[in-house]
């Protein structure tokens, strides 16, 4: 069987492929009475939505949210809401030349080897405009979440440039096209992005995703540990090839000592002297920052001709035309903080279930 849902309680399902008429969402096990219209999901929307910069995909859909179920008078009434998202501006015909070819880095060829058949227009399922979807769910999951728990998302790389962290500065985030808490680094990467367009190429980038106000104890100890579902929810994104939680890797090349974060005491509860956990131990929250990071690839879709094979196994060459974003992670951002926030909603509902 094909999974196409996530979550526990609060659980999602995605439909629609990047050149149908159209792709949403259905949410199952929202909580009845949130107060929930068209308005509190457009401007998550807005941040994702392609053709804002020269940076992106120059493909021009407005991403327009429409609630078609579980919400009467202004309220979800805790039936499932079905959000749903109209595609306006396909140009299929950008496919029908490379129909039969399988794009390296795509899903084309693993498609065709589960299926036996499959949409080329995009990608079909595995495009990234599935991801418009999840963030339309994901502004559901911050209604259910309230405003005590706040969700935040940049870019701390691209292209291989690092942000300075002295330089960090939340107001620069939504400055510039690229989410980007450094406006040095913001600069830098406009001068790559440029670049790799020019030649026909692509960069990859890391998102972190910090969620504050979160309290201790969502979670579980072993099968659906808050760390082990955040991992799960990012690498579900298209085009991530690896997630970090807290201190991630790094934790692998320091001691013992260098990694733990002391204790003290605190107003409510130990007080956390430092956050290499991410702010979860023994996947529970520990009422610190939850802090996650996660690392997209180079967009596979580049003008520049590489080496491939048909669909009868035939040797050729590719050349992906089209509108491509020539760094996916960009656009990544939204797309983070929505899993993010589908995930500790759904976090929420399932201690409220097993703890009151």
């Amino acid at each position: 069987m094909s999974v196409n849902s996530f979550g526990h309680v609060f659980r999602f399902m995605t439909w629609g492929e990047s050149h149908g008429p159209g792709l949403g969402v259905v949410i199952d096990g929202c909580p009845p009475g949130i107060a929930l219209a068209e308005t509190d999901i457009q401007p998550w929307m807005d941040k994702r939505r392609p053709g804002q910069s020269r940076h992106t995909t120059q493909r021009r859909e407005p991403d327009a949210v429409k609630i078609m179920s579980g919400v009467y008078e202004g309220r979800t009434t805790g039936t499932p809401i079905h959000l749903m998202i109209e595609n306006v501006d396909q140009r299929s015909k950008d496919y029908s030349k490379i129909a039969a070819k399988y794009r390296p880095g795509h899903a084309d060829y693993t498609y065709d080897a589960k299926y036996g058949f499959r949409d080329p227009r995009g990608g079909g399922r595995s495009s990234a405009r599935e991801t418009a979807a999840r963030v339309a769910a994901g502004a559901v999951a911050r209604k259910v979440l309230g405003e005590t728990i706040a969700i935040r998302g940049y870019l701390t790389e691209l292209g291989g440039i690092p942000i300075d962290r002295s330089r960090f500065d939340d107001a620069a985030i939504d400055a510039n096209s690229f989410f980007s808490p450094d406006p040095v680094a913001a600069e830098e990467w406009e001068a790559a992005v440029d670049a790799a367009r020019k030649d026909g190429n692509s960069l990859g980038a890391v998102a972190e995703c910090m969620a504050t106000g979160v309290p201790a104890g969502w979670g579980a100890p072993v099968y659906a540990k808050l760390d082990g579902e955040l991992a799960a929810a990012m690498m579900s994104i298209n085009a991530t090839k690896g997630v970090e939680i807290g201190n991630g890797f790094e934790a692998a090349r320091i001691t013992g000592r260098d990694n733990a974060d002391e204790m003290a005491p605190g107003n409510e509860g130990p007080r956390f002297l430092s956050n290499n956990a991410g702010g979860i131990l023994g996947g529970i929250s520990n009422g610190d920052v939850i802090v996650c990071r996660t690392a997209f690839k180079p967009t596979s879709s580049i003008l520049t001709p590489l080496k491939t094979v048909t669909r009868d196994g035939e040797e050729t060459e590719i050349s992906t035309k089209g509108r491509h974003d020539p760094c996916v992670g960009i656009r990544g951002v939204p797309v983070v903080e929505a899993m993010m926030a589908l995930v500790l909603a759904d976090q929420m509902l399932l201690h409220r279930a097993q703890c009151g």
